[in-house]
């Protein structure tokens, strides 16, 4: 449901809220807020919250550390694990300086801009996510630990999978929150899990991977356990991806999902960094349905992108290479600017490949780009790309660099 800010206001009162989390996120997509009591909600709207951003990734140093939380109406939402006496609401934020003018290291307002940019071209993309993540127990003191919570297999029932109980309470406090899961299951890995959503707009796409990941943590150590987004928490176990789908609609109603695919693959080197932004990314590529290479086929879940098979409004694209460790807004801009790229062009696909990537034998595969290999390489084809210093901001792009 989207709020206008009286309706927010009127909420606040009536529901006896005691507490707003201001939500927003540093470069890399970790999630940040800061709380404030009902009394100070008019003032965020109408000049924003003060915080010091010089500890936040990308956000400047001691001497240029203020910037100011704007919250966004359209993003409230109740979080139902609070008490029902004095609840506690969440808004994202957009972020400033205190000036007014918009902090360009806000990635969710990259995104904003990107899909305004799209719309007023005659496109609207749209976007669904699956996260896998890995469930694991916690010692005698309460602290992570490696140990998997089942060793159950993909699509595994109870008892086996002991995580079906988690699942469920995570996707009904998801549902409860406005965001029905689609499905969910136990993925390959030993604790290993999946939840998948229904595709909506990439700004409410990205707001749901930020909710899913604080909502699996949460319920997660409630119940004693730890949930791992990290894209290779086991050396000897599949890792964990962020498939992303991806769709266009055209107002001339053509068909632009093949120049769109075009465009993504054609910038994917160049985009690595930020869709694989840890060291341990690099591990998980060429092997448990995670692409090395660059191609694209209609089923085969060796490949970069996969086209399933669906007609009309399901018709959609799945980009496979990025891993939960991605900024879900960098993401899907870069995502939307280089599918723009690819239909304002006219690139063509090349030719679907069905071989299978994880039996071809080297002559087979000397005819394909590999996606870089570790981050370092990453690093480069980002550093030379013309097409990232355009669409990512210097300050955003250096932070993905360093190390």
């Amino acid at each position: 449901m989207k709020y206008t800010r009286e309706e927010v206001l009127q909420y606040v009162q009536e529901e006896e809220v005691a507490f707003i989390h201001l939500t927003f996120c540093d470069v890399f997509g970790r999630q940040k807020n800061i709380s404030i009591v009902p009394s100070e909600l008019s003032r965020a709207f109408e000049y924003g919250i003060a915080f010091d951003a010089s500890a936040i990734a990308g956000f400047g140093d001691e001497a240029r550390s203020d910037l100011l939380l704007r919250p966004d109406p359209d993003t409230l939402m109740l979080l139902p694990w609070r008490p029902e006496h004095g609840q506690v609401v969440r808004m994202f934020c957009s972020i400033h300086y205190p000036d007014g003018r918009p902090f360009p290291c806000d990635t969710r307002a990259l995104l904003r801009d990107a899909i305004a940019r799209a719309e007023q071209r005659g496109f609207r993309f749209l976007f669904g996510a699956e996260q896998e993540f890995y469930l694991f127990k916690r010692d005698e003191n309460g602290e992570p630990t490696k140990i998997p919570y089942d060793r159950a297999g993909y699509m595994d029932i109870a008892p086996d999978d002991k995580g079906e109980n988690i699942r469920r309470e995570i996707c009904l406090t998801l549902a409860r929150m406005g965001i029905p899961p689609e499905c969910s299951h136990h993925e390959e890995g030993p604790g290993q899990n999946e939840i998948d959503f229904k595709y909506s707009d990439p700004l409410t796409a990205a707001d749901n991977v930020m909710t899913f990941q604080a909502i699996v943590k949460f319920i997660a150590e409630r119940n004693g356990l730890c949930a791992d987004f990290s894209p290779k928490p086991l050396a000897d176990a599949p890792g964990s991806g962020f498939h992303i789908n991806m769709s266009v609609k055209a107002e001339d109603g053509r068909d632009r999902l093949p120049q769109m695919v075009a465009g993504v693959l054609d910038k994917v080197r160049e985009m690595t960094v930020f869709l694989n932004p840890a060291s341990e990314s690099y591990a998980r590529f060429g092997g448990h349905k995670a692409p090395r290479y660059i191609s694209w086929s209609h089923e085969n879940r060796s490949q970069l992108v996969r086209i399933p098979a669906a007609v009309g409004e399901y018709r959609r694209a799945e980009l496979r290479s990025p891993d939960p460790a991605a900024n879900p807004y960098l993401a899907f801009a870069l995502m939307i600017q280089a599918g723009l790229r690819g239909i304002e062009e006219g690139l063509e696909p090349p030719s679907a490949s069905n071989l299978n990537f994880y039996q071809a034998d080297g002559e087979s595969l000397s005819g394909f780009q590999p996606l870089p290999q570790d981050r370092a390489e990453a690093v480069v084809a980002a550093r030379s790309s013309e097409f990232i210093q355009s669409a990512v901001p210097a300050a955003v792009a250096e932070e993905y660099f360093k190390g």
